[in-house]
């Protein structure tokens, strides 16, 4: 496997962090060829910031002409912008099963969205070891603020069970498709929200609807905000995990639900793009104020912060990926095992430690989190798992940086699909539930990053290698069964 790059300058230290240094004994910056870091003092605070439905194409710093992301590129322009990164899976749930548990889709307890009715998904079991519990078992004030997925209400798999001491947000992610909801969470609790209740109700279950006033993800920013001003002495692990850009799939062609189209408002494009365009800014001025309260509060330089999408962006509540480029150079969207459904944008920021404006070709996944936040945190990573910590990269050290042999996915909805990304090469499986040996197809994505031409025809061997690794990277799911059982 060819050794992935990373291109950035190095800035000299002003003159401020020269003195400070010297004023506090720190070690002193070090810089060495195209390399720059500061060993850490202390373990560092966690910030993981998750869109939901961003396209690797949204923000500006992926390419995006015409949404205005000045915070998020701003934070890519002060760290290390990841060009090959993944999701754990191309929906929601399994994705973020991955990433909290350090393992692909083919270990994964949860590889699919499966509703428990009435209201959640298949949760986490508590045999399931969670980064958030490795993290709050060592010392961590752990907080999740914004939207779970992996457990119903009471299950084995709700956020104070699996590793947060605080939770605020929605537990199903079909609630989360309501921006207005009349309740939200905290820890074990509904929460009402008074503005947004239905009045008149009838036994029907109908009613008038109020004018609905507040909207969820202004109120995560709040607790988002309220976690870091009561953060204390003790390092903190917080995931903001925010539903925007995602859609209101039960709204039909208005499910793009923004309290306003702001500075699109003008804008002489369909009611649903201005709306989807002012969500994902409405999202990066919501990132802004985060990272700004960490500048308030003297914790930026001490705190890892990481940015990233839950999965590629959606075509459900009147959203065209197409119309903004979504995906950018990349062959499809969300539910696809393409490149578009799975590559997302990640950038991390840790002043003096991540080197500012770095771009890096590694290629990594979520199921790396884990691996990465033990490290910086000092500890070791649990052993059986999927993830490769990408820390000795963050901290300017490619050559200790280890490499995956290989990243698997599998999807077991829409036919059944399986995807692997071996160096330069992807393959791709399709409706293997119906016909196990489905053909391969295969992509050269140094030289065809749209995967556009199948060339499986041309490397005979390197699809007999595929076929093995397509057994051998899994193991069936009585739950989330790809074959039939």
């Amino acid at each position: 496997m060819t050794k992935q790059s990373v291109r950035s300058i190095c800035p000299l230290p002003s003159r401020r962090d020269f003195l400070r240094t010297i004023g506090t004994g720190a070690a002193v910056l070090t810089l060495t060829g195209s390399r720059c870091s500061q060993s850490p003092k202390k373990r560092p605070n966690i910030l993981f910031i998750l869109a939901d439905d961003l396209g690797y194409g949204d923000p500006g710093c992926y390419g995006q002409q015409v949404i205005r992301t000045p915070n998020i590129d701003s934070l890519a322009a002060e760290g290390m912008r990841f060009t090959q990164h993944y999701a754990g899976s191309t929906v929601c749930a399994p994705s973020r099963a991955s990433l909290m548990t350090g393992l692909h889709t083919g270990h994964t307890r949860i590889r699919g969205n499966h509703e428990i009715k009435p209201m959640g998904q298949y949760p986490l079991a508590e045999t399931d070891l969670t980064m958030a519990e490795l993290l709050q078992q060592n010392g961590y004030r752990t907080g999740l603020i914004g939207k779970w997925g992996l457990g119903y209400p009471g299950s084995s798999g709700t956020p104070n069970k699996k590793g947060f001491d605080y939770f605020f947000g929605y537990l199903c992610q079909r609630h989360a498709h309501n921006y207005y909801p009349e309740f939200l969470f905290r820890n074990a609790d509904r929460i009402p929200l008074e503005g947004n209740r239905i009045a008149d109700p009838r036994p029907d279950g109908a009613g008038v609807a109020v004018e609905r006033t507040t909207y969820a993800p202004d109120l995560f920013v709040r607790e988002a905000l309220n976690f870091l001003e009561t953060s204390g002495d003790k390092p903190f692990f917080l995931m903001l995990t925010f539903t925007l850009p995602h859609a209101n799939n039960e709204a039909g062609d208005k499910g793009m639900e923004i309290p306003d189209y702001g500075a699109y408002a003008e804008t002489d494009w369909p009611d649903a793009q201005k709306g989807h365009a002012a969500m994902i800014s409405r999202l990066d001025r919501d990132v802004g104020t985060i990272l700004e309260k960490l500048r308030d509060l003297g914790l930026e330089d001490d705190t890892l912060v990481i940015f990233s999408s839950d999965n590629g962006p959606h075509r459900e509540g009147g959203a065209d990926p197409d119309f903004f480029h979504s995906s950018g150079p990349l062959r499809g969207i969300k539910r696809d095992l393409y490149e578009g459904g799975i590559r997302v944008p990640m950038i991390a920021r840790w002043p003096h430690q991540i080197q500012p404006g770095a771009v890096s070709g590694h290629i990594s996944a979520f199921w790396d989190m884990m691996p990465t936040f033990a490290e910086a945190a000092g500890l070791p990573a649990p052993a059986a798992i999927d993830g490769v910590s990408f820390l000795p990269l963050l901290l300017g050290h490619p050559e200790k940086q280890r490499e995956h042999k290989y990243l698997y996915w599998e999807f077991p909805v829409l036919g059944g699909r399986q995807a692997i990304r071996m160096g330069k090469w992807k393959a791709v499986r399709l409706n293997v539930s119906e016909n196990p040996d489905a053909p391969i197809q295969l992509f050269d994505l140094e030289k065809d990053i749209g995967e556009t031409t199948d060339i499986s025809g041309q490397h005979p061997d390197l699809i007999q290698t595929f076929k093995r690794l397509f057994v051998d990277a899994r193991n069936e799911s009585e739950l989330f069964p790809l074959f039939p059982l």
